[in-house]
């Protein structure tokens, strides 16, 4: 690593009283009397969650969109669109006691690098995208990690879309 770089990278951080922020706002949405969460996939509790969660994306310069199964992709551009993005993050639906960090931990420390990358005037060469999966947690649909499934290849689209809630 050269001598400017590793400065540079030495001074690199994240804003952690900001994602801190972030994750306590975010537990607001769906909590439980003993500090968890219950944001199952599809609910009016997650499209809350996600909504605030898209706000955010584009506050910090990234564009969205989501694909059939439902994913969330919150892309900040690099400086060459040929290159295949870095794509990190989670999901942001929960079992029915769920943990307040469960999953939004994933998506939120992206969303924290993607608005620490914009603090430095940092530009990457390569997209980076924060996905929020849906159903990861399989608590109303059957199976869990379906709709990351379909975006793998793992399972059909069909397939996918043809998953029923649990509870009829």
């Amino acid at each position: 690593m050269n001598a400017a770089l590793q400065h540079s990278a030495k001074r690199l951080h994240i804003n952690g009283s900001r994602l801190w922020d972030s994750l306590m706002e975010m537990a607001r949405i769906g909590a439980t009397p003993k500090g968890g969460v219950c944001r199952l996939a599809l609910t009016d509790l997650d499209k809350q969650g996600r909504d605030l969660f898209v706000r955010w994306a584009k506050e910090a310069g990234c564009t969205i969109s989501v694909d059939r199964m439902g994913n969330v992709f919150a892309r900040r551009a690099g400086s060459d669109d040929s290159l295949a993005p870095v794509i990190t993050g989670s999901h942001a639906d929960s079992q029915p006691t769920g943990g307040r960090f469960d999953g939004i931990y994933g998506v939120l420390g992206g969303l924290e690098v993607i608005r620490s990358l914009n603090d430095h005037g940092i530009t990457t060469r390569r997209a980076i995208e924060v996905v929020i999966w849906t159903n990861e947690e399989g608590s109303r649909f059957a199976p869990a990690m379906v709709s990351s499934g379909v975006f793998a290849g793992v399972f059909s689209l069909d397939y996918g879309l043809s998953r029923a809630d649990v509870d009829g």
